[in-house]
């Protein structure tokens, strides 16, 4: 398996999950283009587009740092455009970038309700968009092209909506954008599939949320390393799967997890929202 000479645009990577799956397609010497809205140093989040850019030269791929708000769908179609002119196309479209705010319903400023559908669903389905006639010029090519939504399974059960209801329907708008592009671009021979956590990830934006015990997750390697398995799968055969990365893992013989641990020997994990 090899991401070598592809050609990949992730949404939200300047730091956590969106920067590891672009840290491994690096190590292949994968061409990747961040598009994210940090430019300038945050002190509560590390991490910028120019820091994600120089980690990505550094384990030998090639990088595009571009400053892109996904709540514009000019900069969406500039960004997207911009990417596809520096590397010649694009082949692997990561729909990472996501808000989350985690209340209830009479705790919910329109602001953040509107902040989160923005990003999550407008945001994935307007870059998907924007990356289509580059996705079908990779597939007419036989580049294998991949559009990848880091988004939950599907599940109509109460408890998944009754306390953040606003945030349980933006993340699933991503997931019915997987649901529906996957059938919708067969055709096109563009996969469309879903990566979910089992556990809670490590990431600096959860670390910033009260209540969560991040050292009882994983890193977001394993995120990367079940992305690039999907990355190399046949994209006519490995579409509309809503994946959750240790069962992905296993399928490939992967089984000792131990490695993507916070705190080494962790037996009680926390586990993430949306698995039944």
């Amino acid at each position: 398996m090899t991401l070598a000479g592809k050609r990949i645009f992730i949404t939200g990577g300047s730091r956590g999950i969106g920067l590891a799956i672009a840290l491994r397609a690096a190590a292949d010497g994968a061409s990747v283009a961040i598009a994210a809205k940090t430019s300038d140093p945050n002190p509560k989040l590390p991490g910028t587009i120019h820091t994600a850019a120089a980690e990505i030269e550094a384990a030998g791929g090639k990088a595009l740092a571009i400053q892109c708000d996904l709540r514009d769908e000019l900069q969406i179609e500039a960004a997207v455009n911009q990417a596809a002119e520096a590397f010649g196309g694009i082949d692997i479209l990561v729909n990472n970038a996501s808000a989350i705010n985690l209340t209830p319903t009479d705790a919910t400023p329109a602001k953040r309700f509107d902040l989160m559908f923005d990003v999550n669903v407008r945001g994935t389905f307007l870059t998907s968009q924007a990356a289509l006639p580059h996705l079908r010029k990779s597939a007419a090519d036989g580049r294998n092209p991949h559009i990848l939504n880091l988004s939950p399974p599907l599940s109509m059960k109460p408890v998944w909506f009754k306390n953040h209801v606003a945030y349980t329907m933006a993340k699933y708008g991503m997931s019915m954008c997987v649901l529906g592009m996957a059938e919708e671009f067969k055709r096109d021979g563009i996969a469309v599939n879903a990566l979910w956590p089992r556990t809670v990830i490590d990431t600096a934006a959860l670390q910033m949320i009260p209540g969560i015990d991040a050292l009882a997750g994983r890193t977001p390697e394993i995120l990367a390393d079940a992305a690039y398995v999907i990355f190399n799968r046949k994209a006519a055969d490995c579409t509309g799967n809503f994946f959750v990365d240790d069962e992905l893992l296993a399928s490939e013989g992967i089984t000792d997890l131990e490695k993507y641990s916070v705190t080494p020997g962790t037996k009680d994990f926390l586990l993430d929202f949306f698995l039944d």
